[in-house]
This record gives structure tokens, sequence and C-alpha cells, in this order.
């Protein structure tokens, strides 16, 4: 029989831990050093037009997205998709994809992903992801070669909630 555990908690949204940098905007994780989680990665994406939320990749971990305002572009193997509130997107492992925010406002984006103990990942070459500066500066599975470019997010208060 399983054992109850402690370890469970509430948090609002403004809470979160928020960072921001200036290629993929602003993001709110759930997980701190004092709270981990280990399995899963849970993310809120805002992103501005023209902004993708990170570099175009695929990975041998299940994510799930779901869009709460706004609009964006989804790039998917090698495909673009114009999305809107509440369309939800399933990538199993092995699907290249990411994100960019679109229309005249902020998108809220919420990302869950799976964390595998053997986490694999790679970013492509892509002509589509270059044309929304989403593209990593050369193909590798290295995601520090991948961010190379790009200075690292810093924290920031979070912004106005929810986003209209």
């Amino acid at each position: 029989m399983l054992e109850e555990r402690d370890g469970w908690f509430v948090k609002n949204v403004r809470d979160g831990n928020w960072r921001k940098t200036e290629a993929f905007g602003t993001t709110c994780s759930f997980d701190s050093k004092e709270a981990p989680f280990p399995h899963t990665g849970i993310h809120i994406w805002l992103l501005e037009p023209g902004k993708p939320n990170c570099r175009y990749h695929r990975e041998n971990a299940q994510e799930d997205f779901l869009v709460l305002s706004g609009r964006c572009t989804l790039l998917v193997n090698g495909e673009e998709r114009a999305l809107g509130p509440w369309d939800f997107v399933h990538c199993p492992p092995g699907v290249t994809h990411v994100f960019v925010g679109a229309g005249d406002g902020p998108c809220a984006l919420l990302a869950i992903g799976h964390r595998p103990q053997d986490d694999e990942i790679f970013y492509p070459a892509s002509e589509l992801a270059r044309r929304y500066g989403a593209e990593s500066p050369e193909p590798t599975a290295d995601p520090r070669v991948a961010y190379s470019d790009v200075t690292r997010s810093q924290p920031c208060d979070p912004p106005r909630w929810p986003v209209d």
C-alpha cells in the first residue's frame, strides 16, 4: 500500500519564480531549490509577438502545452500552426517544436513536461525556425551551445495577472 506523504503545496502564479530574457520573454516556474519537481516541469510563458519561448528542439520526453490567452504560432516538425486560447498541444518524445508569440499582445502558454533521468535533447538546423529567431546557432545536443548567443535570464517581478 502506498503511504501518505507530505510535500504538497499551493502557490499563486504571482508568487512563482519569474525570470525574463530579451530573446525569449518572461517565464514562471513553480519548482524551486526548496520544492524541486524531479519528475515534471511546469512553466507559464508570456510570449510577446514575434518572440519564441526557446530554441527549436526535440527531446526524449513528453511535453504538453495549453494556450491560456492570446495568440501564438507553433512550429512543429517543420510546419506552422496558428494557435489561440484553449488550444492544447501534445508533443510525444521526438517531436521538434517551439512556440512564437503572435497577434497584438502577449500570449500566456502553460507548459508541462516529463523530466526523464536520461534527458536527451537536440537542436536541429531549421530554415523555418531561423525565420522566427528560434534556431540554435548550430545543430547540437548541448543546451550551452544552443543558447551561447543569448544573455542569461534575470529574476523579474510578475506581470499583471491574469494577462488580458
